[in-house]
């Protein structure tokens, strides 16, 4: 708790009304983020000066600090899912998402769970990272409910809370079960547990595209249209380290440190999860999206989309 107050009083002090520096991309990210390893490939390689602009990175411990230092203009990005990209333009804002990772989580079991499909979750008590309008937990509710005709939020009992922490209790036996994101996921697969309900399949069932990214860089619109040349340097040197990490074994021995694994196996894990994550295009399929997110709607309602009905013009990025 005191993290994440230092946290919001630092995004607070760097709180300004323009951009620090001309040929600059300032970045809020969470400190332990996985984003932090392709910015560290940037910096490694040096990918952002050969494109002629320095890229910042402005640390912070939890969401709500990113997203204080990006609408009060400490930053010029941020990184969040898409379904508040939409939200936001639904109230009004200006924003602009560009797909960074398709990556997405899931349910996680120890290796000799009985647990094998989701209506045997029946009484069983389940963490779930984040709040009860989680993005896969929506998913993975509807899922159920389609295939099974199992109510997953009735049939079992629900335990909020941080990634970190719902995957501990999880290790530790005080959980059946846990749905979390897609590194917490893979440290616990390092460790002996199995997905047996992974997010992109329960989408792909319900005949929404899996490979839709949820996460993405968040911009202002007006940062894009005054910045156009820095904007699509900033894509560029994107797109360059994720191939350089999609093909540089080498690269991410240098990266290791970065990610915090505690093994060999969890560092595997990690970096094959994170290549698996990385989006085909900066392009994504509108019908898809409008899919998942009037799901969201249904589901989450005002809660998770606001004011929104339907997903709102301009969320997405179009390159011209």
């Amino acid at each position: 708790m005191i993290r994440f107050v230092l946290s919001v009083i630092l995004a607070l002090s760097f709180l300004a009304p323009a951009r620090a520096a001309p040929g600059e991309v300032s970045v809020a990210i969470l400190e332990f983020g996985t984003v932090n390893w392709e910015f560290e490939a940037v910096s490694r390689l040096k990918l952002d000066k050969k494109n002629g602009f320095f890229l910042r990175r402005l640390k912070l411990a939890g969401n709500a600090a990113t997203k204080i230092a990006f609408q009060g203009g400490a930053a010029d990005a941020m990184v969040a899912d898409w379904i508040w990209v939409a939200r936001q333009r639904a109230a009004g804002k200006d924003y602009i998402f560009v797909p960074y990772s398709r990556a997405v989580g899931g349910i996680a079991v120890s290796g000799d769970s009985e647990i094998n499909t989701l209506p045997d979750l029946k009484g069983k008590t389940l963490g779930i990272a984040g709040g009860p309008n989680d993005k896969s937990w929506i998913i993975l509710q509807a899922y159920a409910q389609q295939e099974f005709g199992f109510d997953l939020a009735a049939e079992t009992k629900q335990v909020f809370g941080a990634p970190p922490l719902i995957m501990q209790k999880t290790l530790d036996g005080e959980l059946d079960a846990a749905v979390n994101y897609w590194h917490f996921l893979a440290k616990m697969q390092a460790k002996g547990f199995r997905i047996v309900a992974p997010v992109n399949e329960a989408a792909e069932g319900l005949g929404l595209d899996p490979d839709t990214p949820m996460l993405g860089y968040v911009f202002k619109g007006q940062f894009v249209r005054e910045n156009e040349r820095l904007f699509n340097e900033f894509l560029d040197t994107s797109r360059r380290a994720k191939q350089a990490l999609r093909d540089d074994d080498a690269l991410w021995e240098e990266i290791r440190p970065q990610m915090r694994a505690k093994s060999d196996a969890e560092f595997d894990a990690l970096k094959a999860g994170f290549r698996a994550g990385i989006p085909v295009s900066t392009e994504v399929s509108l019908d898809s999206a409008r899919a998942l997110f009037a799901l969201m709607v249904e589901i989450g309602g005002e809660a998770l989309v606001g004011e929104a009905t339907e997903l709102p013009d301009g969320v997405f990025y179009q390159r011209p």
